[in-house]
C-alpha cells in the first residue's frame, strides 16, 4: 500500500518542529491558517503567531520588516494570493533588499479543485521564478516539504515553497539539496522532468513504458531555481527525446525551465510540455477529475512518449 500524506499538514507541522528549536521564526497567516496548516502553530505558539487578515500585501510587508529585525517570517496564504495579491510588495519589499522572507504558496495549481479559476494558481511559478534572489521550491510530496522547509528556515534570502493542497504518494527518500535533480527511475529511450503532483504520475508512466519495452528515465526537479542546469543538460543529451509535467501552465514554468536550459547548451532534443494549456482553472468533484480534464496524468506521459519516439 502505497503511503500518502498533505504537503501542507507537512509544512504546518515542520514549522513548529522547527520553531520549537529556533525562536526567532514567527508565522504569518491571511485568513486561511485553516487550510495551510499554519493553525498548528497558532496553537504552539500564539505569541509569535500573526493573523493579517484578508491582506495579502499587508502581510509580505509586515514579514520584510520583521525580517529586518532579525526574525525569520513565513508568511503564507493560496498561492494565487500570495503569489498575485502580494506581487508588488514581494517584488519591491522583498526581493530588492533581498530580505530573509519566507512565502509558501499553498493549495497551488489544479489542487484547489472544488473552488474553481478564483482559487487555483497556474501561474504562480512563472511569476515567482522570474524575480531576481528569489528561491523557488517545488516539492513532490510530505517528506521533500518538510526537508525543504528545513532549507528555507536555515538560509537567508527570499524564498517561496508551492504546496498541492491534497495527499500525494511519498516517492522520495534522498535528502534535499538546492539545485539538484533527483532521478527517480532510470531510463535510456526518453525522460521526463516532473515537479509535484506530476512526479508519481511520472513514475506510474515509466511503470507502464516499461512493460512496453520502453526505458523513461524520470527526474524529481523540486528546486526550480536554484537549478543544475548543467545536470539537466546532461539528462536530455542521454535520451531521444524530453516530457516535462506539472500542475501549472505551459507558459513560464517547468517545461519553459527545461526549454530554456536546453537552448542555452545546445541540447537539440524535441520536447513535450504535458501541463495546463492557455486556460483557467475550473471545478470538479474531486482532484483526480480536473487532472484528467486537463491531461495531467500518467496515460497522457505514456502517449507524450510513445508519439515521440514513434
Amino acid at each position: 500500500m502505497v503511503n500518502t500524506k498533505s504537503q501542507r499538514v507537512a509544512y504546518g507541522e515542520t514549522l513548529v518542529r522547527l520553531a520549537a528549536e529556533n525562536p526567532k521564526i514567527v508565522d504569518l497567516e491571511a485568513d486561511l491558517c485553516k487550510s495551510t496548516m499554519g493553525i498548528l502553530f497558532e496553537k504552539a505558539y500564539p505569541e509569535r503567531f500573526f493573523e493579517m487578515g484578508i491582506a495579502e500585501a499587508n502581510m509580505v510587508s509586515v514579514a520584510a520588516g520583521l525580517s529586518l529585525t532579525g526574525k525569520i517570517p513565513f508568511a503564507a496564504s493560496f498561492a494565487v494570493f500570495v503569489s498575485g495579491r502580494a506581487y508588488d510588495q514581494i517584488r519591491t519589499s522583498v526581493c530588492i533588499p533581498a530580505l530573509n522572507v519566507k512565502l509558501c504558496g499553498s493549495s497551488a495549481g489544479l489542487s484547489d479543485f472544488g473552488d474553481g479559476s478564483t482559487h487555483q494558481c497556474l501561474e504562480d511559478i512563472a511569476l515567482m521564478r522570474v524575480l531576481p534572489n528569489m528561491h523557488v521550491f517545488v516539492p513532490a510530496d510530505a517528506v521533500q516539504t518538510a526537508q525543504i522547509v528545513e532549507y528555507m528556515a536555515d538560509n537567508h534570502g527570499p524564498m517561496y515553497i508551492r504546496l498541492d493542497r491534497n495527499e500525494l504518494p511519498i516517492v522520495t527518500t534522498e535528502p534535499f539539496i538546492p539545485g539538484k535533480i533527483y532521478e527517480l527511475h532510470e531510463g535510456s529511450d526518453i525522460a521526463v522532468f516532473a515537479c509535484g503532483v506530476m512526479v508519481s504520475k511520472a513514475l506510474e508512466a515509466a511503470s507502464i513504458l516499461k512493460e512496453k519495452g520502453i526505458s523513461m528515465a524520470v527526474y524529481n526537479t523540486p528546486s526550480i531555481k536554484p537549478i543544475n542546469e548543467d545536470a539537466v543538460a546532461e539528462a536530455g543529451k542521454k535520451v531521444k527525446a524530453v516530457i516535462t509535467a506539472e500542475d501549472h501552465s505551459m507558459y513560464g514554468g517547468l517545461g519553459s525551465l527545461i526549454c530554456e536550459i536546453f537552448c542555452r547548451h545546445g541540447v537539440g532534443k524535441k520536447v513535450k510540455m504535458i501541463a495546463v494549456p492557455d486556460k483557467f482553472g475550473t471545478s470538479a468533484e474531486d482532484y483526480e477529475t480536473l487532472l484528467t480534464y486537463y491531461g495531467l496524468t500518467a496515460d497522457a506521459i505514456v502517449n507524450s512518449a510513445l508519439e515521440l519516439l514513434r
